[in-house]
């Protein structure tokens, strides 16, 4: 679970009339990702964009990987099926 300290979160009133300090924070590393309240509730975070970056590119290679994994059992699979014998009778 992630955890987020105090200074690491915003209303988002707060967060309106003070977007560009914020954003200057989290370009400079100040901080490293500002969650953002709302209604008493985590709504959304806002991270560094090289970071976003390197967690979609983290994502992609995620998912081709479960997808060659599928396509490899599947093949797999098919292999191991085995196809019925033929069976002559004399009559």
């Amino acid at each position: 679970m992630v955890t987020y300290s105090k200074n690491e979160m915003v209303g988002i009133t707060q967060l309106g009339k003070s977007l560009g300090a914020y954003l200057d924070k989290i370009n400079n590393k100040t901080l490293s990702k500002l969650t953002i309240i709302r209604r008493n509730k985590p709504e959304a975070v806002l991270i560094d964009i090289d970071e976003y970056e390197k967690l979609q590119r983290a994502y992609d290679l995620l998912e081709q990987k479960e997808i060659e994994n599928i396509l490899s059992n599947m093949t797999k699979e098919e292999k191991k099926v085995s196809h019925p014998k033929i069976i002559e009778f004399e009559i």
